[in-house]
């Protein structure tokens, strides 16, 4: 009885079998990541997407407007609903050696009469960089100075300035998400006074700065009433993490997604908190709303807020680019037009 002769493939078969199997195995992975039981990706996928305003067809390709709206509405931010206390904020210099823990210690341990301190953050799945600002009355509110016409890049805005830091503050009006960072969301108050006043009907949040006497106050209020309460520096944006030591409740991830950040806090002894965190990089892919509030309570902050976040999120020190800005344009770097800077 002759033995059945085995049929050898080809190398073409070979390769166009392999490469079926391939495209079974990413297409199976593409339907359980996007439609399967697990929810975990599918609301990292629609916050992230939605909380920008040039990326948002990411999730509108794959999900209807229903299962958009489910999403958010569980990943979403209560915040607290009360103005900063400035009578909380108590400015003091510090001779203890004894700490409440080891991130009070990064904070308060520093060379004599330095003007900052900057401190690497990292967690899970994202990396940045946290500046202890020990004079508040340091820290000021920087515009384009082409406001209302076009913005500037963060270098730009500190080099003219003489900053010796400068982070990213709040949004900007976009339109078919093509802006140039011309026209600041809400009212910009700088030096005491109204430069800027644009009203957006999409554009939520509060106020966030500094009145006269060097106090981080949040609060959502009327133009005439933040006047009123003395702010010297202040943008509109949000939302609040942290307001009187209380936390806004965060319901799944807070609906912002994850993406590069930027946060700014005070503690109570004064000492300012820039949060800058690098995101959409595979060393860092960003962080969401509970992990910024997470660290800028870990380090203190008796108020605490997000800012412009995602390519926004821009970090500068003594000229130079601390962090990894992903906008894209020359060195990385978006057209702004509200910053926060630091003048010695």
């Amino acid at each position: 009885m002759k033995k059945r002769s085995k049929k050898k493939w080809s190398l073409k078969r070979k390769i166009i079998t392999i490469s079926c199997v391939i495209v079974i195995f990413f297409a199976s992975s593409f339907l359980f990541l996007f439609y399967g039981p697990w929810d975990g990706f599918r609301n990292f996928w629609i916050t992230s997407a939605m909380t920008t305003l040039s990326h948002q067809y990411l999730a509108t390709w794959f999900y209807d407007d229903v299962t958009i709206q489910k999403v958010l509405a569980n990943n979403s931010i209560l915040e607290v609903n009360e103005i900063s206390d400035p009578n909380m904020i108590k400015f003091r210099k510090y001779t203890t050696t004894i700490y409440r823990n080891e991130y009070e210690k990064e904070i308060l341990v520093h060379e004599d009469n330095v003007l900052y301190k900057v401190i690497d953050i990292k967690g899970e799945g994202y990396q940045g960089f946290l500046v202890a600002i020990y004079d508040p009355s340091k820290v000021k509110i920087a515009t384009t100075a082409y406001l209302n016409s076009r913005g500037e890049d963060i270098l730009t805005v500190a080099k003219r300035e003489n900053a010796i830091i400068a982070m990213n503050a709040g949004g900007f009006y976009d339109p078919d998400w093509n802006s140039n960072g011309a026209i600041p969301h809400g009212t910009v108050i700088k030096d005491g006074k109204v430069v800027s006043d644009y009203i957006d009907a999409n554009m939520g949040g509060g106020f966030i700065g500094f009145t006269a006497d060097n106090k981080f106050v949040l609060g959502k209020m009327s133009k005439d009433e933040a006047l009123k309460m003395g702010y010297r520096d202040a943008i509109e944006f949000g939302p609040f993490l942290i307001v009187n030591g209380k936390r806004s409740f965060i319901k799944g991830n807070g609906g912002w997604g994850i993406a590069p950040r930027s946060a700014i806090g005070q503690r109570q002894d004064g000492i300012v908190l820039f949060l800058v965190i690098n995101g959409r990089l595979a060393t860092s892919l960003g962080a969401d709303m509970i992990d910024l509030t997470d660290i800028m309570e870990r380090y203190g902050a008796y108020n605490a807020a997000n800012l412009d976040g995602g390519s926004s999120s821009e970090l500068v020190i003594n000229n130079k680019i601390v962090n990894t800005p992903v906008a894209g344009g020359k060195n990385g770097l978006r057209d702004m037009s509200t910053f926060w800077i630091v003048k010695e």
